[in-house]
């Protein structure tokens, strides 16, 4: 098992058990921003298992049908994470007007408050782990589990003070349970926030959306670097796809260049473009230099 499947793994745990936790706490007091959170940890769930199945499926080597890899998965997931938050997140918005317009007492606000805070100790360990891995291993399916757990993170420690307003205001006589569904508008709106953000950076990625202006800067300079002075490049492209990088441009070389030598420098390139940009995969097109004679440098 390598180190993303083992990640995905430990987040698939951490949330059935938060979500046992959470039902039974949800059941017990009746609150509905603790029953929405459990709805939001349900989705975490889902969002795990498609991690986890995406992880595996990326790392799997070119075949006959899949000859560039099957990288995109990770996006593909992200997507599908994104979506399924957006519907738990009308749910929640649902059920918190139903609440308002219908309120009834909330109970074992003490037991709501303790899950609540363990539920955020637990995803802020597993989120930062996931985070980790997924920077370490540029697993784009991971780092949107991760981000489900940081949103669960900020939005168990909302219900938690809400619950904790609802308890204080209880001990002198009044009532604050419109509190719980607002809470619980709240966290849904959050949720629709992070979703957004989620499906903005799963999805560009499956329109073959370019390399950052940054990594193109620093594959130009490569290229400059390791070429002689009479040469130059152009029609430089670049695409991602999970964790891949895809690069390739046409490199102009003098005519008079052997080709044992226009690959020891297509080959220097290349190896100092994954140096910097790990997992890349460059395509080089070498040309002879008077098709480009006073040409300029070019990105496209």
């Amino acid at each position: 098992m390598n180190r993303k499947t083992r990640a995905a793994m430990v987040s698939v745990c951490s949330n059935i058990s938060l979500i046992i936790m959470k039902v039974m706490a949800g059941i017990a007091s009746g609150s509905v921003s603790i029953i929405s959170e459990a709805i939001h940890s349900a989705m975490d769930l889902v969002a795990a298992l498609i991690a986890l199945f995406a992880v595996k499926k990326s790392d799997l080597p070119p075949d006959e049908r899949h000859p560039y890899g099957h990288d995109k998965i990770e996006n593909v997931s992200g997507v599908i994470e994104a979506l399924l938050i957006l519907l738990a997140a009308g749910w929640i918005i649902f059920e918190a007007v139903d609440k308002l317009i219908h309120p009834a007492a909330i109970e074992s606000i003490g037991w709501g408050v303790l899950v609540m805070v363990i539920s955020a100790v637990v995803n802020s360990g597993v989120s930062a782990y996931l985070y980790k891995v997924a920077k370490e291993e540029e697993s784009v399916a991971l780092a949107a589990d991760a981000l489900h757990l940081k949103a669960d993170v900020l939005t168990s420690a909302g219900v938690a003070i809400g619950l904790g307003g609802i308890w204080l205001a209880s001990l002198f006589g009044h009532s604050l349970a419109i509190l719980d569904p607002l809470v619980a508008i709240a966290v849904a709106i959050f949720i629709v926030r992070e979703a957004i953000g989620m499906l903005n950076e799963a999805f560009h990625p499956l329109l073959d959306h370019s390399m950052s202006h940054e990594e193109l800067e620093t594959t130009s300079r490569i290229i400059t670097k390791c070429c002689p002075a009479a040469s130059g490049f152009h029609d430089l492209r670049s695409r991602r796809a999970g964790r891949r990088r895809h690069i390739d441009f046409h490199l102009t070389l003098p005519t008079e260049m052997t080709i044992g030598e226009a690959h020891d420098i297509c080959d220097r390139i290349e190896h100092e473009i994954i140096e910097q940009l790990p997992h890349a995969i460059v395509l080089i097109h070498v040309e002879p230099d008077e098709q480009m004679a006073l040409s300029p440098l070019a990105i496209t």
